[in-house]
């Protein structure tokens, strides 16, 4: 199966702008294709790892991909999808979190021997002159259609800044930029992302005469149409110090059946024929095809052997027995008062709760289980000697963390 036809059938692909001649480009292996990945946090998220995958794919049939650093559009922020503006960050902490989506892209993409570009659309950008850019880009944006772009209409609501109103001539730029400089003929990304895409791919036009393309891709939601992703402490991060193997794991493991299969088919490389056998299975052999899911996902972002020791600890957890592979509070003598420690503090400590009050609500809601007894008393503690062979705290079903005291 042609790659083209691959992402169709995985359901990669929400909106294109020339099905036949895109489908010869990229089968063809003939497209430099970019993505960009705005610098907003310390980490990329399971949502950039769709655009990863889409990278992956179409790399290995041929096609170069530029990963765009935003160390640029950044500093305006992207209001597509918000209902409020980005909070705006300094240079210096885009530019430390571009070096770490870096480090983090480079486990997915190969960018030796000329096989990706890397770059950062700060580096032209910032050295734009305002007043040459409006007269020379300018008069190719219709306000008017800006303002009915999708990307638009949920801050107008709120008021949008003529900061953001920027964003979508910023990311238009980098289009036509990478077409003059790196023969870049293709834009991909999010399906939030089509307004700026066409704008893009629009200017090329205007400006040079010449066709470009445009291509994005379904955001990742559950059958019930929410965003996937997400977690009651925030985002699913590909950093392990922000989402640990084994959370990440059982993030996964713990879907829902209904979106099992579309994770399977979308985030993973396995064979499309051995995802088929798997959405066969019903009841609780579905289970088989969750740790399948879990397992070739943490192997992709965090390697076989984490992935395997995650695998080994929720089945060991799950089994009624405490294993040491599940994610583990190490206790010092600063941690204890009066030498014990309360089951608030430790909720707080091992951060399966933000703070004080929301360990008391999580308690007081029976969802909160120590060697999985129920705690009920908000005063529970436990001394140095009874946290030397550590125990299991859990929030809710699919939240754990041993604390042991060394």
């Amino acid at each position: 199966m042609k790659v083209f036809d691959e992402l169709k059938a995985r359901g990669h692909i929400a909106q294109l702008t020339d099905e036949e001649e895109i489908r010869e480009l990229l089968n063809n292996g003939k497209a430099t294709f970019y993505i960009g990945f705005d610098a907003t946090a310390d980490s990329l998220h399971i949502g950039h790892y769709m655009a990863l995958c889409l990278m992956r794919h179409l790399q290995l049939a041929g096609n170069l991909p530029i990963a765009l650093l935003g160390g640029g559009t950044t500093l305006i922020g992207d209001p597509s999808g918000r209902t409020d503006m980005r909070q705006m960050i300094t240079s210096e902490q885009i530019e430390a979190n571009a070096l770490k989506f870096k480090f983090q892209m480079e486990k997915f993409i190969d960018f030796s021997d000329g096989k990706a570009l890397m770059l950062n659309n700060a580096d032209w950008l910032t050295k734009l002159n305002y007043v040459e850019l409006i007269r020379e880009i300018g008069p190719h944006f219709s306000v008017n259609n800006m303002l009915r772009a999708e990307c638009y209409k949920q801050r107008m609501e709120k008021g949008l800044s003529f900061l953001e109103f920027n964003y979508m001539i910023m990311q238009s730029y980098d289009f036509y930029y990478l077409y003059k400089k790196h023969d870049c003929v293709m834009q991909c990304g999010g399906d939030d992302q089509w307004s700026n895409i066409l704008g893009g791919r629009e200017l090329i036009r205007r400006k040079l005469g010449e066709s470009a393309y445009g291509m994005t891709i379904e955001l990742l939601l559950t059958s019930e149409g929410k965003k996937m992703g997400k977690t009651q402490s925030g985002a699913v991060w590909l950093d392990p110090n922000k989402t640990s193997p084994f959370d990440f794991y059982q993030y996964w493991r713990n879907i829902d059946d209904a979106d099992v299969a579309t994770c399977l088919k979308r985030m993973t490389f396995m064979p499309l024929e051995e995802i088929s056998e798997l959405e066969k299975l019903e009841g609780q052999e579905i289970n088989k095809a969750k740790e399948a899911l879990a397992y070739e996902l943490t192997k992709q972002v965090h390697g076989e052997e984490e992935a395997k020791q995650s695998m080994k600890g929720a089945k060991t957890l799950f089994g009624g027995g405490v294993g040491g592979e599940i994610p583990t509070t190490e206790l010092t003598d600063e941690d204890f008062d009066d030498m014990s420690i309360d089951i608030i503090s430790l909720l707080v400590k091992t951060g399966l709760c933000k703070s004080r009050s929301d360990a008391r609500r999580n308690i007081q809601q029976g969802g909160v289980f120590a060697d999985d007894e129920k705690v009920e008393d908000i005063e529970k503690s436990w001394n140095l000697d009874e946290l030397k062979d550590g125990i299991v705290i859990r929030r809710g079903k699919k939240s754990f963390n041993k604390a042991i005291y060394k």
